[in-house]
């Protein structure tokens, strides 16, 4: 089986050498978390390009490699980061030629691929399931929060940026845009909202009965509803994946419940969720690899 290399750039950078839709070797981690420079927002983008390359080589280890794939946060067309509000120094930045053009220098050709980190990890999610002939959608919850799908699609977009709601308060989307699911569900977001809690802290005073909080979790329910509901009507019922570090917040009987009260013509119901086991990372790298071959 020919082998590739899966690479997810969040807060770190995982690189991952696949084989057969499987991890072949340990992931690397750069930098390396608790080291104090575990921040990609302060990297300029020609140096990720480069530290992406010096990672890639050392994933490889002399093996022979068919391709690399690297899931990146944003909106993505041809290999160039359109829009990317989380890290915003890769505006406009050409991040498959830069790549393509630092690993050519230490004499690598690999043929390069770039695409949406949450498109990564729905792949990663067909690929692992032996699902690729199955529409598979994804939320990833996080910093951000991104919307993935495989197959990908052929127009650029930015699930995370749904708007479900119309209250001119709600400008919390690191964005700037009113009313986005991010500016509800997103780390960032939650935190400005609550600027004397942590996320989890607001999650914990809710079981516990605080009424600002509860009504909190409420909201992030019908958000994340919401948006799932948009999808269904454009595209049909399914499952929805969910992964990412607050995906432990999901109560899932909620949030179907919310989805069944905003979906009610019968051809369009019978969607559910499921919170993906796997660690997003994984799937993303694998996912990547697998882009990349395609």
């Amino acid at each position: 089986m020919r082998q590739s290399i899966g690479v997810l750039a969040t807060r770190h950078i995982w690189v991952g050498r696949v084989e057969n839709d499987r991890l072949a070797a340990p992931v690397r981690i750069f930098p390396e978390p608790g080291n104090g420079g575990d921040n990609l927002r302060s990297i300029p983008a020609e140096q990720l390009a480069q530290s992406l390359s010096e990672q890639i080589v050392l994933a490889a280890g002399g093996f022979e490699i068919a391709a690399v794939g690297v899931g990146f946060p944003g909106i993505i067309v041809g290999g160039t980061i359109e829009e990317c509000p989380n890290l915003q120094q890769f505006k406009g930045f050409h991040l498959q030629t830069a790549l393509s053009a630092a690993l050519a220098r230490q004499g690598l050709t690999f043929p390069v691929s770039v695409l949406n980190d949450a498109d990564a990890i729905a792949a990663g999610i067909a690929a692992t399931r032996g699902q690729l002939e199955r529409l598979v959608r994804v939320w990833h919850l996080g910093d951000g929060v991104g919307f993935g799908r495989y197959p990908r699609s052929d127009q650029p977009g930015e699930g995370g940026h749904l708007v479900v709601t119309l209250d001119p308060r709600e400008r919390f989307c690191g964005c700037g845009g009113l009313g986005h699911l991010e500016g509800i569900l997103g780390q960032r977001a939650m935190r400005l909202r609550f600027l004397d809690l942590e996320p989890e802290e607001v999650f914990a005073a809710a079981r516990a009965g605080d009424s600002r909080c509860v009504e909190f979790l409420h909201l992030w329910h019908r958000a994340l509803a919401a948006a799932s509901a948009t999808c269904i009507h454009l595209e049909g019922a399914g499952k929805f994946f969910l992964t990412g570090p607050n995906a432990e917040f999901v109560d899932l009987t909620l949030l179907g419940r919310y989805l069944h009260e905003m979906v009610t013509m019968s051809p369009l119901q019978g969607s559910f969720f499921e919170i993906a086991p796997a660690a997003h990372q994984e799937l993303a790298i694998i996912g990547a690899a697998a882009a990349a071959l395609a």
